[in-house]
């Protein structure tokens, strides 16, 4: 992925849902639609909590597949790979930032950022170096050395998106991300996920029940009844149903 600013008038598209429908026994959580996600933008699911957002954003990354519909990525149409693939396709294109940043406590701040790398085959010293640089992107560099219980919550959740971004991936899926953490850093994190569409180029989806959070994307859409409805769009609107 590259650092250089997107170009606005060729955006990309990066992430692409069409007639997507999820089900679990006896409710319809989204019902036929479709969303198309470019690099460099940044775009929020609103929506209460219960009403499918994190099981969409886990069909996005391809977690689980969708009762109907596809998912693409980067062209690619994840329920066409195996399980196997798609894990592996995932590691390669997808970062993914969780409500609570779901470190690993037996390492450090510094291994965390860099396991995605290393476990794409990159050399140790090679992915520690890249982790420290987007631990230094991300201002928690200080703590490198810290294991995850001696974080605070808004650093954890820092270090989790660098993890989430250090091996350069083109989608960015971000599930309630500042759900756990108090006003500042909750505008931290929302400034770093604008910032990975604006000059890191990552085509970034975030679910948020938030309404601060949402109001920074360039487009919100609502998930209610099984549909997405348009919320607010500063760029054209790129929903299908």
């Amino acid at each position: 992925m590259a650092e250089s600013l997107i170009d606005a008038d060729t955006p990309r598209p990066a992430l692409e849902l069409k007639q997507v429908s999820l089900a679990v026994p006896g409710r319809r959580l989204v019902d036929g639609v479709g969303l198309v996600v470019s690099a460099g933008e940044c775009v929020a699911i609103a929506g209460a909590s219960g009403v499918g957002k994190t099981s969409l954003l886990n069909c996005a990354s391809g977690l689980n597949l969708p009762a109907s519909g596809s998912v693409m990525v980067n062209g690619v149409e994840l329920g066409r790979l195996s399980a196997a693939k798609r894990s592996a396709f995932r590691l390669s294109h997808i970062g993914i930032v969780f409500q609570f940043a779901e470190l690993l406590p037996e390492l450090t701040a510094l291994e965390n950022v860099a396991l995605p790398s290393r476990l794409l085959g990159m050399p140790r010293e090679a992915a520690e170096d890249r982790a420290a640089t987007w631990l230094e992107r991300l201002d928690v560099s200080q703590r490198s050395s810290a294991h995850p219980e001696e974080l605070s919550g808004g650093e954890q959740q820092r270090v989790g998106l660098a993890r989430a971004l250090a091996h350069e991936p083109s989608v960015l899926l971000a599930d309630e991300p500042t759900g756990m953490l108090d006003e500042g850093n909750t505008a931290t994190v929302v400034a770093l996920l604008v910032r990975a569409a604006r000059e890191w180029g990552a085509a970034v989806l975030v679910a948020t029940h938030d309404a601060s959070v949402a109001s920074a994307a360039d487009r919100v859409f609502t998930l209610a009844r099984a549909s997405l409805t348009v919320a607010a769009e500063k760029t054209s609107c790129s929903i299908r149903t």
